[in-house]
């Protein structure tokens, strides 16, 4: 099986967690700053949080932004659930914005008429690891005095007109699961360059714990155990070296599946945007034809080619059916949401994974029974 996406560890990645096995901290210890350090200088962020996933990382981001009961923010339907359900756990409402069709990303052009006076936050999602426009919505979250909160969960590495993702917006939000472009097992972190925040992110990623002045553990807010381990820590620094050399391996693939998909009429491929540097985790094709989109999902699977589909538009979900959001219909996410496939991407895929997926793609649509 030719998995879509997958980690890549090395003896250096082993030996810099057994090295931390070996030592007297597991958690809450030295590893664990060296990490945030390293991570913040890579994004060129003041400060950086880790914590125990993307998940938990949206969470705290939406606590210390301030977010709450009756609390608008707007974002966009493509993206994983996690991104809106930290919003309903907070209190705050997800508003939907549609998306392009180019990057899949929030649709920037439609941001400000979604604007009331109960907005409180854009959260930009860097869809596949490609870079939102963060000018034009850093630009109308000035004019409206909104918070702009990244889910950059995509993006780690990536670069935006010369800067890269993590230095542009208020807070901003990475992932380390397996498939994303460094792994610490699970993990996530928050950048920013707000030291307010940057404090009370400590504090709420370990119960709202401090020490007092007698030593003593004293509880100055209700926080949460969301730490990520020294082991995990580890890990990540090992990764974090790599970043530059998964990104480049990715943009490899990139340009094989370019050259030989492109001969294939009947999908659509994505594009990376002028100006910038994607992190390209995913790589998502379009089919012209919807009704072929299941069809041809199956026929790669049963060639043991692990497709997929990110995603769902989150409106779609049942849960979301349920509680107030089955009314919603945006054109371009449901021409996405019909049309989209993944293919594998990640940086143990070799040229000759890729011929073969390229060649079973081509295969089923010169077939006479492809619908």
């Amino acid at each position: 099986m030719i998995f879509y996406g997958r980690q890549n560890l090395d003896q250096s990645d082993k030996q810099a967690v057994i090295k931390v096995l070996d030592s007297s901290w597991l958690t809450q210890g030295p590893t664990v700053e060296r990490f945030e350090t390293g991570l913040a200088k890579k994004v060129a962020a003041r400060y950086a949080v880790v914590v125990s996933s993307g998940t938990a990382a949206l969470h705290l981001a939406y606590l210390v932004a301030g977010l709450g009961f009756g609390d608008e923010v707007i974002t966009t339907p493509n993206t994983f659930v996690a991104t809106t359900n930290m919003l309903l756990a907070v209190g705050a409402k997800p508003v939907f914005c549609d998306i392009r069709l180019d990057t899949y990303n929030i649709d920037e052009s439609k941001i400000e008429q979604l604007i009331t006076p109960r907005t409180r936050a854009i959260v930009p999602v860097h869809f596949a690891g490609h870079p939102c426009e963060m000018k034009i919505i850093n630009k109308i979250a000035k004019k409206y005095n909104l918070g702009v909160i990244e889910d950059a969960c995509h993006a780690l590495g990536a670069i935006y007109q010369k800067q890269p993702i993590g230095s542009l917006s208020d807070l901003t939000i990475f992932s380390f699961h397996p498939v994303k472009a460094i792994t610490t097992g699970e993990g996530g972190a928050i950048v920013t360059n707000n030291k307010i925040y940057y404090e009370r992110l400590k504090l709420l990623r370990s119960h709202g714990v401090i020490k007092d002045q007698r030593g003593f553990n004293a509880m100055t807010m209700l926080g949460y155990n969301y730490r990520l381990t020294d082991i995990q820590a580890a890990l990540g620094i090992s990764q974090l070296r790599k970043l530059p050399s998964f990104i480049k391996k990715r943009h490899q693939v990139i340009d094989w599946y370019e050259r030989e998909l492109s001969r294939v009429n009947e999908i659509i491929l994505p594009t990376e945007q002028p100006g910038n540097y994607a992190g390209w985790h995913l790589y998502v094709i379009r089919v012209k034809n919807p009704r072929q989109r299941l069809s041809l999902m199956s026929w790669l699977r049963e060639h043991n080619i692990g497709v997929n589909f990110h995603y769902p538009a989150v409106y779609s979900h049942p849960y979301y059916q349920q509680t107030g959001y089955d009314k919603i219909k945006l054109p371009n996410a449901e021409i996405y949401h019909e049309s989209a496939l993944t293919l594998p991407l990640h940086t143990k895929l070799t040229k000759k994974e890729v011929d073969y997926i390229v060649r079973m793609i081509g295969r089923f649509f010169n077939s006479p029974t492809k619908v």
